[in-house]
């Protein structure tokens, strides 16, 4: 799990092709040395699990499965990654929970410069839409950001200063594709109200674990 707020900008230094698989070596820009075969860590908003680590590199699998729903196939040797290492439970959660786990692909179509800031339109697949409220939270190449604005085929963001020089959001243009992460909590809730949008039986929520008092503020309770 992470928290959406990018450590830095790696580098693509090599790519290989096992099958309809990828492997991925990155150079990353903190000390790869740390780094633990096995841990989890964000390329661009997609979590992936370090498999090597050498000299100042790290490798990283990436399944047909992750290719298929984020933007990891377009990399190139060369190619700017945002990074973020896994969230430590004793570490504060300034951006929001982020699992990594890509819901699938937006499109930048609008990008304006505000003061200091930029304001960002960002067209997404049909279905996203539905767990975007403003001022809420989405992840974007990793990224955690709050939404100023929703609109039926997408939302538009504002990026700060900061962001701008510890991400590549900014150096995207228009056209650019980019990965898309919604906010967990609306998914799981669409889950536990059931496709009618009623609660479902709280019978069957209760066999599944939730606590009551968790249920009676959801309002699923009884």
């Amino acid at each position: 799990m992470f928290t959406g707020l990018v450590e830095g900008i790696g580098t693509v230094k090599a790519i290989g092709r096992v099958g309809r698989d990828m492997a991925l070596t990155i150079v990353p820009p903190f000390d790869a040395s740390e780094c633990q075969i096995g841990e989890s860590i964000s390329v661009d908003g997609v979590c992936l699990t370090v498999t090597e680590v050498r000299h100042e590199a790290i490798s990283m699998d990436v399944s047909e499965e992750s290719i298929s729903r984020s933007t990891l196939g377009t990399l190139r040797q060369g190619k700017k990654v945002n990074m973020e290492r896994a969230l430590r439970l004793s570490d504060r959660v300034g951006g929001h929970l982020v699992l990594g786990h890509v819901d699938g692909i937006g499109k930048i179509i609008r990008k304006q410069p505000r003061q200091r800031s930029w304001t960002i339109r960002i067209s997404m697949e049909p279905g996203l839409t539905r767990y975007t409220v403003e001022k809420g939270s989405i992840a974007i190449d990793g990224i955690s950001l709050t939404i100023n604005k929703c609109f039926p085929d997408g939302v538009e963001v504002n990026v700060i200063p900061k962001t701008a020089e510890a991400t590549t959001l900014l150096s995207k243009e228009v056209g650019d594709l980019v990965n898309i992460e919604t906010d967990l909590i609306g998914k799981y809730i669409e889950r536990l109200m059931g496709e009618t949008g009623k609660p479902r039986s709280t019978t069957n929520i209760k066999a599944s674990g939730f606590d009551s008092n968790i249920l009676k503020k959801l309002g699923l309770g009884e």
